[in-house]
């Protein structure tokens, strides 16, 4: 039980020192809706991401496929 003491108050002593150089942890509602915005970088991802397609094989491996090019052929 001792053992167990000491790791809490070294975490608490940690705990304390971050709280005074960052400051305390922001708490916020977590009922609140989360927004999300997208910037240019996610749109240009998701765009090129419309352009593949999941393909599952006969053992129900999943990969992705550019739409358009054949799936790869299976190696024995």
């Amino acid at each position: 039980m001792p053992e167990k003491h000491r790791v809490l108050d070294t975490f608490m002593r940690v705990a304390e020192r971050a709280e005074a150089v960052w400051g305390p942890a922001a708490h916020s509602d977590p009922e609140a809706p989360i927004v999300h915005r997208h910037d240019a970088f996610e749109q240009a991802s998701e765009d090129e991401l419309r352009s593949f397609e999941v393909e599952t094989d006969s053992e129900g491996h999943h990969y992705a496929v550019r739409k358009g090019e054949p799936a790869p052929r299976r190696r024995r």
